[in-house]
């Protein structure tokens, strides 16, 4: 049987592999695209150099390795998010191998996986603080305007905003769009706010084709130059906190809740797959607001007068 050549993610994973392993490993891996794929790709060359450490054949690990695995990296003060991550990439892979006859069981299936705190921790821009880096970002060049509307007004991740190309612009009954490509390869269509197309526009000039974003080098801008930009805006409007392209996206999202938007309709604008997530940040802004005490109070001085 011949088997496939390594993808480029693969090509990074250092261990040596038996064919099977190998044909199970660029198998898992090609069923994901973009940086999801990465991230795999990350989680399991950890966990493969770790096996290697070890002596431990990939195809020999037994639950109970895993489980070590997991522990290490919680001992090195790894977040509870990453060390679940990897454990359900390996559990997936695992899960692959068994599908395809090249495991028996799979000894990931039982493995105990952290308890992930939904609650959300981000940096967090108010709307006094949206909108001077708004009007900051509107005083400065054209794409760094564009690129910043587009975090703060659609939520975009910076992987999506990076990866936009003058071709996917377009204009849909009445509205200017934008078609990004999603965490997962789901392609969408989203509308652009005036302000925003007439940034994009303007950023373009008269390009006609390739990236919305252009570094000082001529190619696509990427999510460290993205940073850089956020960061420089930031300090401009007078914000001492660090700005990140996620924070725009955080803040997006609060001011979404905030002005009343469905928490549902929040979900699909921001491509969160798991409603949890959202609500998360429904959480972090309101659980001062609405809290228990004031209801308890009010009913409480309802009943003494």
């Amino acid at each position: 049987m011949t088997t496939a050549a390594p993808s480029a993610a693969i090509a990074t994973i250092q261990p040596v592999f038996t064919d099977a392993e190998r044909i199970a490993l660029a198998g898992f891996l090609a069923g994901s695209r973009g940086l999801t794929r990465e991230a795999y790709a990350l989680d399991l060359r950890q966990f493969t150099t770790w096996c290697r450490a070890r002596s431990l054949a990939l195809f020999a690990v037994r639950r109970a390795d895993i489980e070590g695995f997991a522990r290490d990296l919680e001992a090195k003060g790894r977040a509870r998010a990453t060390v679940t991550r990897r454990l359900s990439a390996i559990a997936g892979f695992c899960k692959y191998a068994v599908e395809e006859e090249l495991l028996g069981t799979s000894p990931a299936a039982h493995v105990r996986r952290p308890r992930v705190d939904y609650e959300s921790h981000a940096v967090a821009l108010d709307r006094n603080e949206l909108g001077a880096l708004l009007v900051a970002a509107g005083l400065g060049p054209p794409a760094e305007h564009a690129l910043i509307s587009l975090l703060a007004l659609n939520g975009l991740r910076v992987s999506e905003a990076t990866g936009a190309d003058i071709g996917h612009l377009g204009l849909e009954r009445g509205h200017r769009t934008l078609t990004i490509t999603r965490t997962g390869g789901k392609i969408v269509t989203i509308p652009l706010a005036p302000r925003t197309a007439r940034a994009i526009d303007l950023a373009i000039g008269e390009r006609t084709e390739g990236p919305v974003f252009l570094a000082a080098d001529g190619r696509r801008l990427d999510r460290h130059g993205a940073g850089r930009i956020v960061r420089k805006a930031a300090r401009r409007a007078g914000i001492a906190k660090t700005v990140t392209p996620h924070t725009l996206r955080h803040a997006f999202i609060t001011a979404a809740l905030d002005a009343g938007v469905p928490l549902r309709d929040v979900q699909e604008a921001a491509s969160h797959a798991d409603p949890r997530t959202t609500m998360r940040y429904d959480r972090a802004r309101g659980s001062l607001d609405r809290h228990a005490t004031y209801i308890v109070a009010a009913y409480v001085a309802g009943a003494a007068r």
